[in-house]
């Protein structure tokens, strides 16, 4: 099918669909007839009336009959107003008055509906709240639309707050039109069957719509199977929606050929829900209430076969595919549609397409079930006691989301003792008291907190106590003591009252929150309505009548995998696992990239990296190469050198890749990287890359885009040319590629793909290795990535009235932002957009303090972070600011966290319209100064110098980056300032790597020596005369700086020498007992100074640290860090003439004093590491600059790792920290190699890891080997996989000397 007929199908679909959605609404539009006007007076009722002048009837809009409106006997929160419309109606809006000419108005209500007058529900705006705003004064008219219409008979309005110089008085209007519908009711064993017209039916499409109502949390709504077993369900189970779409022959389709798809809550509360199932495609969209889950099915679910019939209610018993009978529906639809058809139309009318089983009738029985909800911990329902002495039984129903609560008590008289029915735990638990005794807790059931109806059944009869729960005996036990219930006893349900701060019952269990229903006591129905009348009992912060609990994890506002759970008024996230933190899941815990990693101070290893920050993808494991371009390293299941024969343009040799990562997650890297590439080697012997005669290619490649490329490596996108025929080097001069030539020996068309786009290759396809003595060979090696774009992107604002604006920030439910700045100014404006009246700012409000500020409808809120020192000292500060539904916090370098909870039932959509300012306001006031770097929203990053270019008054870059990150340079390494960032200078340091930490070590043999000639140094630098004399005086020092490390076991031994021309020295040496020497002979007619350091021996095969300092004749030694000590020299103070400094054995002829001659005699073996001189660096120099500097190497010198500090040492080395999944402050997860901190962990570590990795890559190419006639059916046979093919290809390449193969290694 082309494109464009595809795209006509997809418009009719959605004309089809939009047609339907229309004919089950019904009048859509000018809804908004007035509803009450025509009403008679006998349509008003109300809780209580003050007179009959201010009866219910009087509450029409506007009029002024009797006293001017509806006002009730006591103005409290138990009042109400109800209006019976005479039918089912669609309310769209609503509007109030106060009493006519009075101080009576209500300031806020709630509005309640129902079909039959019983089981009212609340009407909420947005998610959560419940209240409306009412009148200010008593004759001013307030109109509230509706944000989704309502389809009820009844309505209600429930006052919350009223005037409080006056009392409750209302006028109210209601607005909307007629609704019309069809129902049909199911008894729990019947179902109807639908056959439709296969001829009128499409392939393309099908939508199916209803409406639904029920109180019973099991039942198939919906069912359609095909002769293979294939099926589509819709099923209630819990009081949840399943649609479970499945492939029902496991034979020729994969074991997890199935979707299932859960969405609502709570739906068996006896109102209505809406449900639409659309199928285009392979793709699915499920609707339940305002709820939509879209989901692409993969390509196995366009074979789903499926009859030409769909039942209704239930499942035919004898089902093709047979799978079990489930429960059948009971309850009520309304207005079902299959692709336009009306169902009960046709049923009604008894048409040959319906077929019924059971009994079905065509109206909605409500069962008349009154519920009671109890809002608070001091709610309770109070009724009277039992009439017998000797007996009690009680049952009811009830449901919550709440471990703990009292279910009910009775009111004994202190000296009788008295029982307990709570929750504990989520189990209901029995505890009976007497005077001095206390029976032992009697416990039933489990997680009864879990929102569904549980029921318990409590009965006592003289010493014996039995419970049942959800229809379970799951305890009976005899108490020890009489069970006496006097008559007139109380008994109390979910609470008890309070008289001041006592209270009259046992309060350690808590208050119930939940719902109750169907209370019997002696088997005798509670006549709720009476309570509630106040003709018996009495209650407290109740409502009667209505179910109030909602779900608050339905939908799942914890992100990322997040878990969620709840209580009665909140929900609460559990992160672990996820790889993110906060009170959503929304924050990562590790960084986006290896550049935000190196500027961390981390080193090269495994790093955990979140691409797009807070956005949807996970995170995933990536090799970071810290060297001083930061590389990001993505491997594949394929790297080994693959020889190909025998594939051909019918039946080519496909092979497919897959990466350590998604596409996804791959694309947001590559797309943040400043530069990537992938090598790909293609070798060939009589294998050609495209056939020139016709131009067709004969192997390529593919790449994320999913199209197919014929440039290779080195070249570029539309060139169709290999690497040499982009520069003219091919073999032969009429090709554009070496393989091309066709010749009968191996070549090679090898180099880098860098265009990002293609990047990374998914797919190779050779054809052209069918012909005698013909072969091909490739291998595709790691994604390789470099930099971070986004990390040092950054804005100079010069004025306060300049800004960047860019679009609207949208961040409805969760919202980051995360920047840094440096400024000088005092204050600030760094962030803001508005809405109508929400908005968001982020600001320095004092040289110390950081605001972040919001509006979300509940009032402005603000989070501050104070700080102990000035945040405007032109230094890099961090911020970073997170909204979300349950809180609100904000983070300033590593200052402690400070957040703000959002109110339970509140606002939580953040609506913002206008432009996202930057660095300023849209009135110009209160702009930022300074600058701003890597601003993030949502984890993506704006392009703040792009818009820098085109904005007056602001400059793209930021210099100045060395004075908040020359920290990050060790070891004497300098930093220099770069456009994007800096780098750490190593020259005069004894390190190396990115930021001087590396370091630098040799092992010395026997007869090894490295001198470092300052003669030579001194002639180049100042381009004198080699006559000693012109410069001696230039080299006179009156102080040193030594620093080295060693690790030996030989002694005597010699570790470092300085000569002089006037016979002056220095000389470190161990001694015979492995005891260190430092001599110093600063005049050559005395006997040297001889500082002894006994510590212990040191040649004891540990790596020893030495510090040495001089002052003139101060001399202080510190070892392994411990403390200094301190000498004084009487040699003298100048160090003059210096010759040379050796490390290891003296060859030249030097006066010495026995001591030194005696090491010198054994040299040094061992390992020498960060050897440092004052600014000379000679390990240094004769590793990395020999040929360059004046280094005169002697014997076995090779460099190593030796100088690496091992066991506890390590933690001194590096910056480390743990690579579990934890939350915390800014910047979690660390590389894999210093997890584990043991004597062989940081090498096993590593090797534990990369073993690990490549047994999951040999696994999974190994799987994917076997699944190739899945993946292709034109898998070559002549692929050949053997464990001596790289060696033996590499030997045949080596011996035409035709290519090389220049290996690379990258970990």
């Amino acid at each position: 099918m082309d494109s464009v007929t595809e795209i006509f199908l997809k418009l009719l679909f959605l004309l089809a669909a939009h047609n339907w959605h229309k004919a089950i609404a019904e009048n859509k539009y000018n809804c908004d007839d007035q509803l009450i006007s025509a009403l008679s007076q006998s349509s008003f009722s109300s809780s209580s009336e003050l007179s009959s002048s201010h009866s219910p009837g009087f509450a029409r809009l506007n009029r002024r009959e009797g006293a001017g409106g509806w006002s009730p006997l006591v103005s409290n929160k138990y009042q109400w107003l109800q209006v019976d419309l005479g039918e089912r109606t669609e309310i769209t809006a609503v509007a109030t008055q106060g009493g006519y000419g009075s101080s009576d108005w209500v300031t806020s209500y709630l509005l309640m509906f129902s079909d039959t007058g019983r089981n009212w529900k609340q009407y909420r705006q947005e998610e959560s709240i419940w209240a409306i705003s009412g009148n200010t004064n008593a004759d001013s008219v307030v109109y509230y639309k509706l944000q989704n219409s309502i389809k009820a008979r009844f309505l209600r309005f429930v006052p919350l707050d009223w005037n409080p110089n006056g009392r409750i008085g209302m006028r109210v209007e209601v607005y909307g039109c007629t609704y019309r519908s069809e129902v049909v009711g199911f008894d729990g064993k019947s179902y109807l069957i639908y056959t439709f017209n296969q001829k009128l039916m499409s392939a393309l499409k099908d939508v199916i719509s209803l409406k639904f109502k029920t109180m019973q949390s099991d039942g198939i709504l919906l069912h359609r199977e095909g002769r293979n077993g294939d099926h589509i369900t819709l099923e209630l189970i819990k009081g949840k929606l399943s649609l479970l779409i499945t492939l029902g022959d496991t034979e020729t389709h994969s074991s997890n050929a199935h979707i299932n798809i859960t969405l609502g809550s709570l739906l068996d509360d006896q109102h209505w829900h809406s449900v639409l199932i659309e199928c285009f495609k392979n793709q699915v969209n499920f609707t339940v209430d305002k709820h939509t889950h879209h989901f692409h099915a993969k390509g196995e679910f366009s074979y789903l076969d499926l009859d030409y019939e769909i039942s209704f209610g239930g499942i035919p018993v004898l089902g093709k595919s047979g799978i079990l009978s489930h429960r059948n529906f009971h309850g009520c639809f309304e207005n079902i549609y299959y692709n336009g058809v009306n169902i009960i139309d046709l049923a009604r009318r008894h048409k040959s397409q319906i077929y019924f089983v059971g009994n079905v009738s065509f109206s909605c029985l409500e069962p008349q079930v009154i519920p009671v909800t109890f809002l608070s911990a001091s709610s309770y329902l109070a009724l009277p006691g039992i009439s017998r002495q000797d007996e009690v039984h009680i049952s009811f129903q009830f449901r919550t989301w709440n471990k703990e609560g009292l279910l009910l008590s009775n009111n004994l008289p202190q000296a009788s003792g008295g029982f307990f029915l709570y929750l504990s735990n989520g189990k209901v638990k029995i505890s009976l008291h007497k005077p001095g005794k206390t029976l032992s807790d009697i416990t039933a059931g489990a997680m009864l907190n879990n929102g569904q109806w549980h029921s318990v059944s409590f009965s006592a009869k003289r010493n014996h106590i039995n419970i049942v729960v959800d229809n379970t005996v799951t305890m009976s036990s005899h108490a020890s003591i009489p069970l006496e219930i006097f008559s007139g006893d109380a008994l109390y349900f979910g609470g008890c009252p309070s008289s001041g701060n006592i209270s009259e019952c046992n309060t350690l269990y808590g208050g119930f929150q939940g719902c109750m229903r169907l209370i019997s006591i002696d088997n005798k129905a509670v006549d709720i309505i009476s309570v509630q009348q106040n003709v018996s009992g009495n209650f407290s912060d109740i409502q009667i009548d209505l179910c109030g609990i909602i779900d608050r994890c339905s939908p799942n506002y914890c992100e990322h995998g997040g878990e969620c759970s709840q209580s009665w008024n909140s929900f609460y996230c559990n992160c672990a696992y996820s790889g993110y933190r906060g009170a959503t899941c929304h924050i990562p815990i590790y960084e986006q990239s290896c550049e935000a990693y190196k500027h961390r101070g981390n080193t090269s290893g495994f790093y955990n990296i979140d691409s797009d920050g807070s956005g949807p993808l996970e995170p995933f494991l990536v090799y970071c190469n810290m060297t001083d371009t930061t590389w990001t390293i993505m491997q594949h299941n394929n790297t080994n050198l693959t020889r190909v024969k025998s594939a051909t343009r019918e039946n080519p040799h496909t092979v497919f890749f897959k990466y350590s990562a998604s596409l996804d997650q791959l694309q947001a890297t590559i797309n943040q990287a400043e530069y990537c590439e992938q090598e790909l080697a293609y070798h060939c012997k009589k294998s050609r890359l495209s056939d020139k005669p016709d131009g067709m290619p004969l192997s390529w490649w593919i790449g994320r885009t999913n199209e197919t490329q014929t440039y290779w490596g080195g070249s570029f996108p539309a060139v169709g040319k290999c690497a040499c025929g982009f520069e003219g080097t091919c073999i032969d001069s009429q090709h554009y590629c070496n393989c091309d030539a066709d010749r009968d020996e191996w070549t090679n068309d090898t180099g880098f793909l860098s265009y990002k786009e293609h990047l990374p290759v998914t797919e190779i396809v050779i054809t052209d290795t069918d012909r005698p003595n013909s072969e091909a060979a490739y291998k595709l090696g790691p994604l390789l990535c470099r930099g971070d774009r986004t990390f040092w992107n950054s804005a100079s604002f010069n004025t306060e009235t300049s800004y960047l604006h860019f679009p609207t920030f949208h961040g409805e439910l969760s919202a980051d932002v995360s920047f840094f700045f440096k400024t000088t100014a005092s204050s600030g404006v760094f962030l803001e957009n508005l809405g109508i009246q929400d908005f968001i700012r982020i600001e320095l409000s004092s040289p110390s303090e950081v605001i972040f500020s919001f509006d979300v409808g509940n009032g402005p809120s603000e989070v501050s972070v104070q700080s102990l020192t000035s945040l405007n000292d032109n230094q890099w500060h961090y911020v970073k600011a997170e909204r979300n539904i349950k809180e609100a916090s904000l983070q300033v370098d590593q200052l402690p966290q400070r957040s703000h909870t959002a109110p339970p039932d509140g606002h939580i959509r953040l609506q913002l319209n206008s432009q996202l300012f930057v660095g300023g306001t849209a009135s110009r006031q209160k702009g930022f100064l300074g600058c701003i770097r890597s601003l993030k929203l949502n984890g993506m990053a704006l392009d703040l110098e792009e818009r820098a270019k085109i904005t007056p008054g602001v400059e793209p870059g930021c210099p100045g980056h060395c004075s908040s990150y020359g920290n990050l340079c060790h070891n004497g390494g300098k930093c220099k300032e770069k456009y994007n960032g800096f780098s750490c200078d190593c020259t005069f340091s004894a390190y190396v790597g990115p930021f001087c930490k590396k370091e630098v070590s040799a092992y010395f043999g026997t007869g090894t020596s490295v001198t470092y000639n300052f003669q030579e140094y001194y002639t180049l630098a100042k381009n004198s005369s080699s006559h000693a004399s012109s410069f001696y005086a230039d080299m006179t020092l009156s102080s040193e700086a030594i620093t080295f490390a060693f690790r030996t076991t030989q002694t005597p031994s010699l570790l470092l020498y300085v000569s002089s021309f006037y016979k002056e020295y220095l000389s470190i040496i161990l001694i015979r007992n492995g005891s260190l020497q430092i001599r110093y002979k600063l005049d050559s007619h005395e006997d040297p100074d001889v500082f002894g350091i006994n510590t212990k021996n040191m040649a004891d095969g540990q790596l020893q640290h030495m510090k040495i300092n001089r002052e003139e004749e101060m001399l202080f030694v510190e070892v392994n860090q411990n403390e200094r000590m301190k000498f004084i020299l009487t040699s003298g103070t100048e160090f003059n003439a210096i010759k040379s400094l050796t490390l290891g054995k003296i060859f030249e002829n030097s006066d010495v004093d026995e001591e030194t001659m005696k090491a010198n005699s054994q040299g040094f073996i061992g390992c020498l590491s960060s050897v440092q001189f004052n600014h000379i660096a000679p390990l240094k120099a004769a590793l990395y600059h020999s040929s360059s500097a004046p280094v005169i190497v002697k014997g076995h010198f090779t460099e190593s790792n030796c100088g690496t500090l091992t066991g506890a040492d390590s933690t001194s080395s590096e910056t480390t920290h743990s690579f579990a999944d934890h939350s915390g402050p800014i910047g979690e997860g660390e590389p894999l190699a210093n997890a584990i901190r043991s004597d062989s962990a940081i090498i096993g570590g590593v090797i534990a890891v990369v073993i690990f990795i490549l047994l999951c890559i040999t696994a999974i190419g190994i799987r994917i080997y076997k699944k190739k006639g899945v993946y292709s059916k034109n898998e070559t046979k002549g692929s050949e996989n053997e464990e001596s093919t790289e060696s033996a290809l590499k030997s045949e390449l080596s011996m035409q000397n035709t290519t090389s193969e220049n290996q690379k290694e990258y970990f």
